[in-house]
């Protein structure tokens, strides 16, 4: 890591240095090729959708060490958890109450979702939000994009735009926990008003809130680019390494109410039950490595087109000590048998040695291939949108048995499970948003998405995998905006999208696709001082896969298809500039988010529940951003975030209750006056929770039938998991840009 970065460095010195000694000229163009790859992706408000647009300045205060989805947290709908209860480390995020895997990320307009659990995971790109240059977040269905469909949101981010002027920036921060960020950025700026070459490298440690949660973070980011009036080619390569210590077991009522840091994971216990310590290498260890492909080119003043090219690989394993007393008495698994290990049983006399105290590695090596392409035009009242995705993802899922303490004819690193995944999709999109008078304008997106999903070999257990699925999806979308004047526009909106299941659906039994129907109502007003949204929607479920609240084995949670489901809200949200020192940003969403008819097996009967409310889908979200900068240099804000109460099952039971709570952040930022040899010096203080609030943002709810107790008797037993957040915390940094 020392050797890359002098290496940089030396780029750094050596490329400002042509870069002075450049004549750039005021006839530069300020191009907008940057936004050809993503122009069939992004909405603006001539188009009938609810939607939010972020600029990296936006993010660039509170960039201090926290994941992306905790900077997003503040926005409308939006929810985020914490696994170390500190924002760096395993992060999430929920929309209109949809988890990540339901959430469409692109990065440049390549799918980042995984093909096969369709989660995100930021972990795997420590610090990615220093090379972000915008983002938007389009809720509900959205417009037509590439990958999975949105069930609650879509997020598509646009890497780092070409830098007419060089520069090299340092970045570090400092905060609770041992929580330590260094970044180094830098661009050569033009190089012969045409080229440019540009990287950041991030290193992020933390100790984490809860026990051993701690997080040891690497990532990267090259970019080179050519362009000139009507091209812009761009090679991009960026990844990430995380080592985590396993912090997603969370804890129980009694524990949280009296040790809310506890992490259970890696105890090691003698054969009485007494805790003898922790196992020190129980990590979750990944890396993973993007090469990004971009050129987009205008062929004439209205149209343009972009080819984008992706490999993406990935590969890692998380570790785990198996302690035998726990697993019996605890967790009550059969992860130390060994029929669960492949290992034969033996005897010893007249005892049978069928279990072990184990060490396993689970791994998880994939590939991921994407080419996209788009086609924009944009003449007189019409433009045009055509698009087309082809991927093709190869996932290798395999567990070694590292160490096994009584173990017969067994070879180190044994395999004792192996299957693999593949998954070819491609989706083609046709659009058009057509100006019909100076009142109305109409738009149109048709997309169809084809999936082939194929597993096949041996999971954990030892139990098969086989599956063999082929999916077409047909996905409609069409709008009306009104134009009452300039400042006043009123849009209705129709919307389907589509989903395959994921590979743990497959896993847990026989899922069926799921299909959405979006309807939105919406009035956008902008004004020179202020702009407004209220946005009212319903979305219409048939076969959406559920959270039911409990995890596997691996921490992925459980799904299940249930027949009809809805979530009906009103999304208002808030932009006023009170002064010339005061802005205000509030928004708020209030919802009903039911299962229709719901059936739930209660002590062996099967019993009708109705209308219950879907798992982690809280009624009300708001957030609220006040400003105040008294001088140009000086800027305060305070952030707000309330989330109202939640289940985290589909049958209203108060033990899968989350309650509402209310946290707040305050943000100070100050820039120094410049100086001779500093471009910037800029420096950040977030304080987080500032008011210290005991909270729980996310968790997990089961229930098992016990017919062992009382025999003859089937009763239902439930549980429930909690994942305390942090309480009062800081993060301080400081910039220099040369």
């Amino acid at each position: 890591m020392k050797t890359i970065y002098l290496g940089f460095l030396a780029i750094i010195l050596f490329n400002q240095s042509l870069a002075q000694g450049t004549n750039f000229q005021d006839s530069i163009p300020t191009f907008q090729l940057e936004e050809v790859k993503i122009a069939g992706l992004r909405v603006d408000e001539s188009q009938p959708f609810a939607y939010t647009n972020v600029k990296k300045q936006e993010l660039k205060s509170r960039n201090l060490g926290q994941d992306l989805p905790i900077m997003l947290n503040y926005l409308p709908g939006v929810v985020t958890t914490s696994d170390a209860g500190s924002g760096i480390g395993y992060t999430g995020i929920r929309v209109r109450g949809s988890d990540a895997s339901r959430v469409n990320i692109t990065i440049n307009g390549i799918p980042y979702n995984d093909s096969e659990s369709q989660g995100v995971y930021w972990v795997n790109l420590p610090d990615f939000t220093s090379s972000i240059s915008s983002l938007q977040m389009q809720r509900g269905v959205g417009t037509s994009t590439n990958g999975s469909g949105a069930f609650g949101a879509s997020i598509n981010l646009l890497t780092d735009a070409v830098s007419e002027n060089g520069f090299a920036e340092i970045a570090n921060s400092i905060g609770s926990f041992n929580s330590i960020k260094s970044t180094l950025m830098f661009s050569t700026g033009l190089l012969n008003n045409h080229f440019e070459i540009s990287g950041r490298l991030s290193k992020i440690t933390s100790d984490g809130y809860i026990d051993r949660a701690s997080s040891d973070l690497n990532s990267y980011f090259l970019q080179g680019a050519y362009q000139d009036e009507s091209t812009l080619i761009k090679g991009i390569i960026f990844g990430g390494h995380e080592i985590t210590y396993q912090s997603w077991f969370g804890v129980d009522a009694n524990t949280l109410s009296s040790n809310r840091r506890y992490n259970p994971a890696g105890e090691i216990y003698d054969n009485a039950g007494n805790l003898q310590g922790h196992y020190d290498n129980q990590v979750d260890d990944y890396t993973q490595d993007h090469y990004q492909f971009h050129w987009n080119q205008k062929l004439n003043t209205y149209t343009s087109f972009s080819l984008g090219l992706n490999y993406t690989y990935g590969r890692g394993f998380y570790e785990e000590y198996k302690d035998l007393w726990f697993e019996q008495n605890i967790n009550f698994s059969n992860e130390n048998n060994f029929s669960y290990l492949g290992l034969t049983p033996y005897n010893i006399g007249d005892t049978m040695i069928d279990k072990t105290e184990n060490i396993i590695k689970k791994w998880l090596d994939n590939h991921f291939y994407v080419t996209t392409f788009s086609l924009n035009s944009q003449k007189s009242n019409t433009e045009l949108d055509f698009g087309a995705m082809f991927s093709n993802y190869i996932g290798d899922h395999f567990g070694e048995l590292i160490f096994a303490e009584y173990a017969l004819g067994g070879m180190p690193r044994d395999r004792f499970y192996e299957n693999q995944g593949k998954k070819i999709e491609g989706n083609v999109y046709a659009k058009i948003n057509h100006q019909i008078n100076n009142r109305f304008s109409g738009y149109l997106d048709l997309q169809y998405r084809s999936i082939r999903y194929t597993a096949d070999g041996n999971l954990k257990g030892p139990t098969l995998i086989s599956v063999n699925e082929d999916y077409g999806f047909f996905n409609p979308k069409a709008g009306i905006v009104f134009s009452l004047n300039p400042n006043n526009k009123f849009y209705i909106s129709y919307a389907r999208a589509n989903r395959e299941p994921s590979r743990a659906d497959f896993e847990e039994g026989n899922p069926k696709p799921e299909e959405l129907n979006d309807f939105e109502l919406g009035w956008r007003f902008s004004g020179i001082r202020s702009s407004f949204l209220a946005n009212i929607y319903l979305m219409d479920y048939k076969n959406q896969l559920v959270l039911t609240g409990a995890l596997n084995d691996v921490g992925t949670p459980i799904r299940e298809n249930v027949g009809k489901s809805s979530r009906l809200g009103i999304e208002l949200e808030g932009n006023f500039i009170l002064s010339s020192r005061w802005t205000w940003q509030p928004n708020l969403t209030l919802s009903r988010n039911q299962n229709h008819n719901y059936y739930f097996k209660r002590d062996g009967q099967m019993t009708y529940l109705g209308n219950t409310n879907l798992s982690f889908s809280p009624s009300i979200v708001a957030g609220n951003l006040v400003s105040f900068q008294p001088s140009s240099n000086l800027r305060f804000v305070f952030l707000t975030k309330h989330v109202g109460e939640q289940f985290m099952g589909n049958i209203d039971s108060n033990n899968s209750k989350l309650e509402a709570y209310t946290i707040s952040d305050l943000n100070i930022t100050y820039r120094f006056p410049q100086m001779e040899l500093l471009k910037a010096i800029d420096i950040s203080l977030l304080v987080n929770n500032i008011l210290d609030k005991k909270y729980v943002s996310n968790g997990y709810f089961y229930t098992f039938d016990d017919d062992y107790s009382l025999p003859g008797k089937v009763t239902t037993i439930e549980g429930s998991g909690y994942y305390p957040q942090a309480g009062i915390n800081f993060l301080f940094g400081i910039n220099l840009r040369f």
